[in-house]
C-alpha cells in the first residue's frame, strides 16, 4: 500500500503522483464526507469539481464514492472500494470524516489494506490525512469536533487510524484561512508531547 499524503490539494509532487498510480485502470474513489456539515452546496460542489478535475488532469478518472451509502455496511463497502486503484480523501472537517469512517466501517477497511499491503494508494490532503495519525487531539483547536452532521447520538471520534505513528498538522506558514489555528494545534502538541509532522501548503508526504 502506498501513501501520498499532502498538507492541500495535490501539491506539489504531481509527477511523483503519477509515478505511483502507474498500475491498474487508475480509478480513483474521490471521498467528499469531510464536508458533509456544509450547507453551502453550491461552493461544495465547485470545489469538488476543482478537486476533481487536478486529479483528471494527471489521467486519473475518478468517481466520487459517498460514505453515506455505507453506513453500516461495510462489507459492501469493501467490495466497492476493491474496484479502485486510487483512494483519494479531500479536506474538511477531521472530526466529521471520521465519523463518516466509522460509521461505514471504512477506517477498518484501510487498516486491513494497509495490514495486507494491498496494491492500492491512499492519497489526500487535510482532514483527508490528519485522520491517519494516532490522534485527533490537536486538531480540535483548527477543526469544530462537535459537528454532528450524522445525528448527535455519535461520540466525537478522538482517536485516529494509527496507520503513521503521528499526527500530520497541514497548512503551516501557508497562505490558508486555518494557518493560525494550526499554530496552536502544534502547540498544544508540543505541550502534551504529541509526535507530529507539520506540512506547509504544497509539501507531501509520500510513503511507497
Amino acid at each position: 500500500m502506498k501513501f501520498y499524503l499532502s498538507s492541500y490539494k495535490v501539491g506539489n509532487e504531481k509527477q511523483r503522483l503519477i509515478e505511483l498510480t502507474q498500475f491498474g485502470n487508475k480509478k480513483v474513489a474521490y471521498i467528499n464526507n469531510a464536508l458533509d456539515f456544509s450547507t453551502d452546496l453550491d461552493r461544495r460542489k465547485r470545489s469538488d469539481e476543482a478537486d476533481i478535475l487536478e486529479l483528471q488532469d494527471l489521467g486519473l478518472t475518478v468517481e466520487i464514492l459517498d460514505l453515506k451509502d455505507y453506513f453500516s455496511q461495510q462489507s459492501k463497502l469493501e467490495k466497492k472500494l476493491n474496484g479502485y486503484d486510487v483512494i483519494w480523501v479531500r479536506g474538511g472537517n477531521t472530526f466529521v470524516l471520521a465519523q463518516a469512517m466509522k460509521l461505514s466501517g471504512f477506517g477498518e477497511i484501510i487498516k486491513k489494506y494497509y495490514k495486507e499491503n494491498k496494491n492500492v494508494l491512499y492519497g489526500g490532503y487535510s482532514a483527508g490525512v490528519c485522520v491517519l495519525g494516532t490522534t485527533l487531539k490537536g486538531i480540535h483547536l483548527t477543526d469544530d469536533p462537535q459537528l454532528k452532521p450524522y445525528g448527535e447520538e455519535y461520540e466525537t471520534v478522538w482517536n485516529g487510524l494509527h496507520i503513521i505513528n503521528y499526527v500530520i498538522a497541514p497548512h503551516y506558514q501557508s497562505d490558508h484561512p486555518e494557518s493560525k489555528l494550526i499554530e496552536k494545534s502544534i502547540q498544544y502538541m508540543i505541550t502534551n508531547k504529541i509526535l507530529f509532522k507539520a506540512l506547509r501548503d504544497g509539501d507531501v508526504i509520500i510513503i511507497d
